[in-house]
C-alpha cells in the first residue's frame, strides 16, 4: 500500500470508530467527495487538511501520518537512540537485542524510514557479533527495497565488507563493482570512496595486485579532489596495504599513520580503534623484534576495539597479534593465552583467523616441548585452512603452516601444506 492509501485507511478507520459519516467529517470546511477520495487513497491531503482532520477526529496528527501516536513515536526514536549508543560503545550483543526488539514492534512496520534504520543497525550489530551470514541476509533484504542513494551505498559498503571478511571474495568484488564499475560511474563522494576502499581491500586479499595498484591510485586521487577527512582516511588506509604488498613498507606506514592522525581529529571510535591496529600491524611487519612497542600498540588496540562497535572479529585479530608478539619475545605461555582468547571470540565463519590461532598454538606448544599437542593444533590449523578460499594472501599462510608442521616432524602433512601454498599462486 502507498502512503496515501495508509493515511486514507487510518482516517476511514477512526471516522467509523467515532460514528461519523463522510459528510459529517467534511462539513463545513471540506466536501464529502473530497473526504471519500482521501479515504480511498486517490488524493493526498495537504498538511493543513491533515491537521484539520486530526482535530475533527480527536486523534493525533502523528497517528494519521505514521500510524502511531506521538508518545509511541517518541518511544521508538528513544529505543533507536539507545540501540545506536549500545553499538557505538561496543555493547554489540545488547545492540543486536535492542534493534531486534524494535523490529518486533508492530508500530514500526508502517514507519518505513525508521524501520529501515533499525534493520541497518541490526545488520551492523549482527556483523559486529561475528554472525556474518545473518548480517549479509539482512543487508540483502534491505538492499532490495526502495532506498535513498546514500543508504544504498552504505548497504553496499557493509555487504562488501561482510563478504570480504567471510572469505567470499567473488561476492565482495561483485557488490563493489556493481556500483563503481558500471557504464557511468557516479561522481565520487565520501561514501563511494569508502566503498572503493573496501573493494580495494578485496582485490588485495585475492592477490589481484595490478588491479589493486591501479585502483589505489584512483582512490587517492579522488580523495585528494574531495579534500574531506573521511575520504582521505579511507583511501590512505587501504592504499597502505597495497604499498606494503609491493615492497614499499615505509610509504605504507606513512599512509596509514596519516589516516590515523586525521581520524584522531574527527572521532568515529570504531575506525580509530581499527586504524590503531593497522598502524601496529605495519610496525610489526617492519620491525617484529621491537616487542615492547608492539605489545603496547596492540594492547591499546585491544582495549579500543572492545569499547567501540568494531566487533568481536577485530578483538580476536588484536589478540592474535599480541600472541605473535609474545611468541617472538619467547613468552610462550602468554602467546598461548592470547591465542586461546582469540579462539573464544571467533565465529565459525573466519577459518583463516581460526587457522592462524591454531598455528600460533602449535608453535608455542612445540617450543614448550609438547610436540604431540603442537601437532594436534597444527592439524586443526590445516582443517581450517582447507575451508578458506585460495588466494595469494592464503598462499603465505599455507607456507607458514607448512614450515610449522615440518618443524614439528610431520613431513607428510607439511608436504600437503606446501602443495596448497603453490596451488594458491597457480603452480
Amino acid at each position: 500500500m502507498t502512503t496515501s492509501d495508509l493515511v486514507g485507511l487510518r482516517i476511514k478507520t477512526v471516522r467509523r470508530q467515532r460514528g461519523l459519516s463522510q459528510a459529517q467529517l467534511a462539513h463545513p470546511e471540506l466536501s464529502d467527495s473530497y473526504v471519500s477520495l482521501i479515504e480511498s487513497g486517490k488524493r493526498t491531503p495537504t498538511p493543513a487538511v491533515l491537521e484539520l482532520l486530526a482535530q475533527k477526529l480527536d486523534c493525533s496528527l502523528s497517528y494519521l501520518v505514521n500510524g502511531v501516536t506521538a508518545e509511541q513515536m517518541n518511544d521508538i526514536e528513544l529505543g533507536l537512540g539507545y540501540a545506536r549508543l549500545a553499538l557505538e560503545n561496543g555493547e554489540v550483543h545488547e545492540a543486536r537485542t535492542r534493534f531486534a526488539e524494535l523490529l518486533a514492534d508492530n508500530n514500526l512496520a508502517g514507519l518505513t524510514a525508521l524501520r529501515q534504520e533499525a534493520e541497518y543497525g541490526l545488520a551492523l550489530a549482527t556483523e559486529a557479533t561475528g554472525d556474518l551470514s545473518q548480517a549479509i541476509e539482512i543487508l540483502r533484504r534491505l538492499d532490495a527495497e526502495e532506498l535513498s542513494a546514500d543508504r544504498h551505498v552504505e548497504i553496499a559498503l557493509a555487504l562488501c565488507r561482510c563478504h570480504r571478511d567471510k572469505g567470499d571474495l567473488v561476492a565482495a568484488v561483485e557488490v563493489g563493482e556493481r556500483i563503481l564499475s558500471g557504464a557511468v560511474r557516479p561522481a565520487w563522494t565520501d561514501g563511494l570512496v569508502e566503498l572503493g576502499a573496501t573493494l580495494l581491500a578485496a582485490y588485495w586479499v585475492r592477490g589481484d595486485l595490478l588491479r589493486a595498484r591501479q585502483f589505489s591510485a584512483e582512490l587517492l586521487a579522488a580523495a585528494e579532489l574531495l579534500g574531506t577527512p573521511r575520504a582521505t582516511v579511507a583511501a590512505s588506509w587501504n592504499a597502505a596495504r597495497v604499498a606494503e604488498s609491493v615492497g614499499r613498507g615505509e610509504e605504507a606506514l606513512a599512509l596509514v599513520e596519516r589516516a590515523y592522525a586525521i581520524q584522531s581529529e574527527t572521532g568515529a571510535p570504531r575506525n580509530l580503534a581499527r586504524l590503531r591496529g593497522a598502524v601496529a600491524g605495519h610496525h610489526a611487519r617492519l620491525n617484529p623484534q621491537n616487542t615492547d612497542k608492539l605489545r603496547e600498540l596492540f594492547g591499546q588496540t585491544l582495549r579500543d576495539v572492545a569499547e567501540s562497535s568494531a566487533g568481536v572479529t577485530d578483538q580476536a585479530i588484536a589478540e592474535l597479534e599480541l600472541a605473535k608478539v609474545e611468541l617472538t619475545a619467547g613468552h610462550l605461555e602468554l602467546a598461548i593465552e592470547h591465542a586461546r582468547a582469540a579462539d573464544g571470540l571467533l565465529a565459525a565463519e573466519t577459518p583463516e583467523l581460526d587457522a592462524q590461532g591454531r598455528m600460533i598454538l602449535a608453535r608455542a606448544q612445540g617450543a614448550l616441548g609438547d610436540r604431540e599437542q603442537g601437532l594436534a593444533s597444527a592439524r586443526e590449523a590445516l582443517r581450517f585452512m582447507q575451508q578458506s578460499p585460495a588466494s595469494r594472501q592464503a598462499a603465505g599462510k599455507w607456507y607458514a603452516l607448512a614450515e610449522t608442521i615440518d618443524e614439528l616432524g610431520d613431513e607428510e602433512r607439511a608436504v600437503e601444506a606446501y602443495q596448497q601454498a603453490l596451488a594458491c599462486v597457480g603452480l
